[in-house]
């Protein structure tokens, strides 16, 4: 393996290569977005609010537009890798607070992961193989992605443009068969204003709300690339914006087509809720092959969230938060080897913790932290000038934002709020113990950076 050591910058003030297009970064987001969430959790919020999904999906969209904006501002104005915890080291100049909102988005990135392995074994998988164990499979899965994301960003995000197409073509299917469905008189739109038995519409909404915005993380994950976009201030608020807004409109109509086929019942009850849009319709289109889209989006998704969760790790690793170790790259392929086995075993024990719902939640609940430090920090940063040009959201924007994600940790769970203060006591316990050993180096003046290749 290679030698831990800290890289120069190169010229372009980074020492990662910037190699990805406007293009590339859209269907990062695009990917990242429909793969983690659509093929798996309509019927999780089918279950809260019956077949009125277009609902929770339309408040979280609204959330995600209004912190786009705060993300759009803070990306093409500090365009560096990890995201929320840089944003907050220039507002607050605290390392702990930033060493704790970068340690929860990768926290985040890896509770996705081990949720979409857990959906990659579930229904979709075993609708082609009937009887497979799930844990195998799922650990099986995470190391692929190891293996993937070992390769080179580029790589990843070259085989993610087909994957997405794959995954965006699962979805068009979906949407035409249940449009075939409905134009032939069959199944039944009255669900679309049917709530679910028992549950109170208010609290059913804002509850779906939570698992409907996990569907929309995208532009977070987006953020830990910005070191490696080519031009980040003219392709992030083209790529963010544009992505969001095209897997909205997809959203919606795989709500309004899924309902409308689908009994609610079974359609709460299923794993693999698009499946049975096919399964429901009686047209002769083979299950077992939209089996393989599905699970071709999902694994989009997870190896997404895993490079996202690396070059997290990595950013803390580069801020001094983490030990330099995390910074190591291999001498080829200058990715950083270190990061990514950490968090591709770490993603193995989490895939073991709770259903997909439950991870789902629990990873909004720490994207909601991290993106309510962001809201602050983008107010608090108003007044900072850089030299080069940005994206400037309104005030308001921010503000409303805030007040938004407040709004959602008050309907998370306690078991979700259980599982998020253990990261935060793992986060705490490793921020002490690096801080420790970085002091113990300073004092015997040995904590000077070595030089090293370039990371890609």
């Amino acid at each position: 393996m290679a030698q831990s050591t800290v890289a120069e910058p190169s010229p372009s003030g980074t020492k990662l290569k910037r190699g990805i297009t406007t293009l590339l970064l859209f269907f990062f987001i695009v990917g990242d977005t429909l793969g983690a969430g659509i093929y798996t959790l309509v019927g999780t919020i089918a279950q809260d609010v019956g077949g009125v999904i277009w609902l929770p999906l339309g408040l979280a969209l609204i959330l995600a537009l209004l912190t786009a904006g705060t993300y759009a501002e803070l990306i093409t104005k500090y365009p560096h890798a990890g995201g929320a915890a840089r944003f907050a080291e220039r507002a607050f100049n605290k390392p702990f607070v930033t060493f704790l909102i970068g340690f929860l988005m990768l926290s985040s990135g890896i509770t996705t992961s081990a949720a979409l392995a857990n959906a990659f074994a579930g229904d979709y998988l075993q609708a082609l193989v009937p009887g497979i164990p799930t844990i195998p499979v799922a650990i099986g899965f995470i190391a692929l992605l190891v293996i993937i994301n070992l390769r080179g960003v580029r790589e990843s995000l070259i085989a993610n443009v087909g994957a997405t197409v794959i995954e965006m073509t699962g979805l068009i299917i979906i949407i035409a068969v249940a449009a075939i469905v409905f134009g032939s008189g069959g199944g039944d739109p009255s669900r679309l204003t049917t709530f679910a038995e028992g549950v109170p519409p208010m609290t059913g909404a804002f509850a779906a709300t939570i698992t409907a915005f996990f569907s929309f993380l995208g532009f977070e994950a987006a953020a830990n690339m910005a070191e490696e976009v080519k031009d980040p201030s003219r392709s992030y608020p083209r790529a963010l914006f544009g992505a969001i807004l095209t897997a909205a409109v997809v959203y919606l109509a795989i709500a309004l087509g899924a309902a409308i086929v689908v009994p609610l019942d079974q359609l709460a009850n299923s794993e693999g809720p698009l499946l049975e849009v096919i399964e429901a319709s009686g047209l002769a289109f083979p299950p077992w092959l939209f089996a393989i889209i599905a699970l071709v989006a999902i694994g989009n998704g997870a190896l997404l969230f895993m490079v996202m969760a690396s070059r997290a790790t990595y950013g803390l690793a580069e801020a001094k938060l983490l030990p330099r170790a995390f910074g190591a790259v291999l001498p080829k392929r200058r990715t950083p080897w270190v990061s990514i086995v950490v968090v591709g075993v770490v993603t193995m024990a989490m895939s073991f913790v709770g259903d997909v719902g439950t991870l789902a939640d629990t990873t909004v609940l720490l994207l909601v932290l991290v993106f309510i430090s962001a809201n602050i920090s983008v107010l608090v940063l108003k007044k900072d000038k850089v030299a080069h040009k940005h994206f400037t959201a309104p005030r308001i924007v921010s503000v409303l934002a805030l007040i938004a994600s407040v709004a959602l940790l008050t309907q998370q769970s306690l078991q979700t709020w259980l599982i998020a203060g253990c990261y935060v006591v793992v986060g705490s316990v490793l921020f002490i113990i690096a801080r420790v050993a970085r002091q113990r180096a300073i004092r015997a003046g040995t904590n000077e950076p070595t030089r090293s290749i370039p990371l890609e």
